[in-house]
Formats: structure tokens, sequence, C-alpha cells
């Protein structure tokens, strides 16, 4: 069944913009939403300004990296985000950010222009200067998002052992990264979302911080995300989000149902937003408040 949802996500929201701002339509994977009394923001609105580049604030660097892909076979590309004043002297946590189904390693950039929220936070001391790693989640030779890109969701499966066995290696190798659990954080969108959740749950050994963003139903059953859910309990944070017009609410409120009655600490974020840009800007803006500290 689970191939199966894989197989047919393309039926549900397209888990990566293709326009900026823009969300994606519903299909026949989309389900009615009925909300529940917790189904609630946890944050309100950013502040004005939040998103805009301002003046005086010092500018980290993005940058396209390529590495050698064991997993796929190929040479791949991610985009890596370093704080302004990176320090090679200094070991930076860094943050695995995914996209969702339609995008690549670029569409996180396009919509949310995370160097710029980055930027910003970390000059005003609310977040920590970390790096950010935004790889391209579709481990397979052809991985641009053209053509049937649903076609594409077995390739973000196999991605797992790609980001264990090749990228997170070649970061760790190119830049003065920390290297244990707590100094790695997991999250995603849509498809990358659920990415996050089934890699970083089942990886609590090599992620400290893990936060699934409107998460698609290739997101594993909650039983089989933690079978012995007092592992959570290691983790410095975990996050699932999701706006409460979004047809695929059932995913996350699955997850979050579970952790409540498991009594398992996390954060239930549900604004007023659908499966769009949004949303995921937004969930970046607070996430990485949260991280690292």
């Amino acid at each position: 069944m689970k191939r199966l949802l894989l197989t047919l996500l393309g039926s549900c929201l397209a888990a990566g913009v293709v326009a900026q701002g823009a969300s994606a339509p519903a299909g026949p994977m989309s389900w009615a939403i009925t909300l529940n009394a917790d189904d609630k923001p946890a944050f309100a609105s950013p502040p004005e300004g939040w998103d805009r580049r301002r003046a005086g604030v010092a500018q980290g660097r993005l940058e396209m990296v390529g590495y050698d892909s064991k997993t796929v076979g190929t040479r791949r590309r991610m985009q890596v985000y370093t704080p302004q004043g990176y320090d090679a002297q200094r070991a930076y946590p860094v943050l695995y950010l995914l996209h969702g189904i339609g995008g690549d390693e670029t569409e996180w950039q396009r919509f949310a222009a995370p160097e710029v929220l980055l930027d910003n936070l970390i000059a005003d001391g609310r977040a920590e200067p970390m790096i950010v790693v935004m790889p391209n989640g579709r481990a397979q030779p052809n991985d641009r998002p053209e053509g049937n890109v649903f076609a594409a969701a077995p390739a973000f499966a196999r991605f797992e052992r790609d980001l264990l066995d090749d990228v997170i290696p070649a970061i760790e190798s190119r830049y003065r990264t920390r290297t244990d659990r707590d100094g790695r954080a997991l999250a995603g969108l849509s498809m990358g979302g659920g990415q996050a959740l089934n890699f970083g749950l089942a990886h609590i050994d090599r992620f400290a911080w893990v936060g699934g963003f409107s998460a698609a139903p290739n997101t594993r059953a909650p039983a089989e995300l933690l079978p012995v859910p007092a592992a959570a309990r290691e983790l410095k944070l975990l996050w699932l989000s999701c706006g409460s017009q979004d047809g695929l609410l059932r995913v996350s409120q699955g997850v979050h149902a579970y952790l409540k009655a498991e009594g398992l600490p996390h954060v239930w974020h549900v604004p007023a937003h659908g499966h769009d840009a949004a949303q995921w800007k937004q969930d970046l803006y607070w996430f990485s408040q949260r991280l690292f500290r």
C-alpha cells in the first residue's frame, strides 16, 4: 500500500510549488479536512519585514556544490548556504533542508530565499549561525523535475542512502562542520517532509532535530516511524506543521496523535494556510530559530 501511495502521489498536491507562492491543486489523494481542538497555530505570523533583505545586514553565501554519489552513480548537485562571517576554524551545525516532489536543489532558494531569512535571524541573534544544505532528494541519474515528476517517487525513498552515505560526507569534507548528532538537523516540505520524518526518526543517532512541514503520504505510518516511541525523547526537537486548509493535513494529524498518545514532546503548528509556499517559508522561519540551542 505504501508503494501505491508513493506512485499515486501525483494525484495529490504538487509538493514543490511550480509558481512562486502558488498553492498546488488538490486531487484524489487529498482528503476532507476535519480540524481537532488542538489543530491551532503554535506561533503568530512573523513580524513586518521578516522575509526582506535589510540594509546593514551582512550577507552569507549561497553556492552550488557538486558531489559524487555512490548511491546514484553520478555526480550530483546541492545548494549550500554558509552564514555571514563563515570561519573555517569554527565547527558549524548543519540543517539539511529537503524539497517537494516537483522541486529540486533550487526550490527553497526560489520561493523562500533562505539566505535572506537566515541572514536576518542570525544578525538579530534569533538563530544560531548554521550551514544549510539543500540537496536534490530525487536519487536517480536524471534528477530533473520534468515530465511526470510523480513517477520518480521511488527515487525519493532511495535518497535515504544518498543523504547518509554521500551528501553528509561530502559536506563534512568540504566545510568545517559539527559531526555529532546534536549538530545535525533534517527538515523538508511535503514529499521532503515525509523524507525528513522517515529518515530522521529512523536515524536518531545521526539527527537530533527533525521537522516535517506539510508531510505527504510517503510518510510512514506513525508506529513504523517510531516502533520504539521512547526513542523520540532523545531528540532535541521534533516539529510537525501543516496548514489548516491543506488536503494532506490528515498525514500530520496522524503522527501528532500518535506522539500525543505516547506523551512525546513535539511542536504542533497548524496555521491558516494550504499546501503552499507561504506555509513552508514560515515553517523555516520558526523552525530555524529553535535549532542548535
